[in-house]
């Protein structure tokens, strides 16, 4: 009987050792609302005004070529001009999808690095998109957003 207690008390110790252990390795989770982020960071509420008034810019040569095609009389003409207006829109408009990719990427690298660098100041292990979270974790959303908006983060695009 002596031999069971002590093996019991052992296999208890072994156990709570072992729980602890789990617990030791388990990993901290945190979720970021990425829209809004995006939406509250400084950089990106530039960039997409950027890119809106390239937009718009693209609208307005494609009306002022328009009124300009109104006032040819020659169908030669009208049909040299097509085709030039064309090249310089095809040109401009590959420019416009340049740029949007590359600031679309750049706000969403600079995002991601500072989720990063807020998450290992809070020590958090794993980071995940908050749709995928149904209960617990750490929402890391304002941290992030105010990180990014501070003068302490340094994106590497910009």
């Amino acid at each position: 009987m002596k031999k069971l207690k002590t093996l019991l008390i052992a296999a208890a110790a072994l156990l709570t050792i072992n729980a602890f252990d789990v617990q030791a390795q388990a990993q901290t989770i945190g979720y970021v609302n990425y829209k809004n982020v995006e939406s509250n960071y400084e950089f990106a509420k530039s960039a997409y005004k950027e890119i809106d008034t390239k937009y718009l810019e693209l609208q307005q040569f494609l009306m002022d070529k328009e009124k300009q095609y109104k006032n040819i009389d020659s169908p030669i003409n009208k049909k040299n001009f097509e085709e030039q207006v064309q090249k310089d829109f095809k040109a401009k408009s590959e420019e416009f999808d340049k740029l949007k990719l590359k600031r679309a990427q750049e706000v969403e690298n600079n995002i991601l690095q500072a989720t990063k660098a807020v998450a290992a100041d809070k020590k958090i292990d794993v980071v995940l998109d908050y749709r995928v979270i149904f209960t617990g974790g750490t929402d890391l959303s304002q941290d992030v957003i105010n990180y990014l908006n501070s003068g302490k983060f340094k994106p590497i695009n910009k």
